[in-house]
């Protein structure tokens, strides 16, 4: 199993229907989202517009409600009858509950606890999960903090180590990792600057909350032609060149020419 649907992943409330063409159309992928985003009272009607939606499963994720809830249940019952076969699951604590999940769906485990962060690599292990993605603001509040943020909007220490670790342990285990959402919508900057990490720490999505986000993610994604230039040099420098050598100043070994093939597969996508 694979995860490649492209960087700008958008969230929408499983309970506003009218929303889902408008966010399936605008991003790369839509996480349609039964859990945080719709009230308990209304997680029933959300069920059933899943349930009478057509978008194309291929580039749907449907963020459940976590494992030990009845909630899961009613939620995997849903898509049973649907063909939509990819699930987020939130509050990823569990191992054994996860690879316990029915083999049809492929999970995208969303480690937003303590716990969670805490046995990412273990999940990560499970083949059913294709993917790990890492929450700020839950993970605090699992801790007892207040806020995931400084005042000059950087990630404290606690949630860095959360984005780091969960990182490490999809790619230790050859699988994707999707960032976090960035809740302050008018904060473009900073989200350009946090998604262009993202993407050169090994990212190969991040979340988001707004139409207006996915083009910024897109961007900072997406390499600049400098950068696209000097890999597609180097690589064919390589190719005339045996072990070690020097282009442009800089030692060339072989992590530099996976650095350039990264590059531009990215820019290919």
């Amino acid at each position: 199993m694979s995860f490649d649907l492209g960087p700008a992943l958008l969230f929408c409330p499983a309970d506003r229907p009218e929303r889902y063409e408008k966010a399936f159309d605008r991003a790369d992928a839509v996480i349609l989202d039964l859990e945080d985003a719709v009230a308990p009272a209304d997680k029933t009607a959300a069920r059933g517009h899943l349930i009478e939606s057509e978008l194309d499963p291929a580039r749907v994720i449907v963020r459940v409600n976590p494992p030990e809830t009845d909630a899961f249940t009613a939620d995997l019952a849903t898509l049973s009858q649907t063909d939509y076969r990819r699930i987020m699951v939130a509050k990823s604590e569990s191992p054994k509950r996860i690879g316990r999940i029915d083999a049809r769906f492929e999970v995208i485990a969303l480690c937003e606890t303590a716990k969670g962060v805490a046995q990412a690599d273990r999940i990560a292990a499970l083949d059913n999960v294709v993917a790990m993605m890492w929450g700020a603001e839950d993970l605090v509040a699992s801790i007892g903090g207040t806020s995931s943020r400084k005042p000059n909007g950087r990630y404290r220490d606690i949630a860095r180590y959360a984005r780091s670790r969960v990182l490490l342990a999809a790619a230790g285990r050859g699988k994707a990792a999707i960032d976090a959402v960035h809740l302050d919508i008018e904060d473009a900057k900073r989200l350009a600057i946090e998604a262009a990490d993202a993407a050169a720490s090994g990212f190969r999505a991040t979340a988001c909350i707004h139409p207006s986000q996915v083009a910024v993610i897109r961007a900072a994604y997406r390499p600049d032609e400098k950068t696209v230039a000097w890999a597609r040099a180097v690589l064919t420098a390589a190719e005339s060149e045996r072990g070690v050598f020097s282009y442009d100043g800089r030692m060339v070994d072989e992590p530099v020419l996976r650095h350039a093939r990264g590059v531009l597969a990215r820019a290919d996508a």
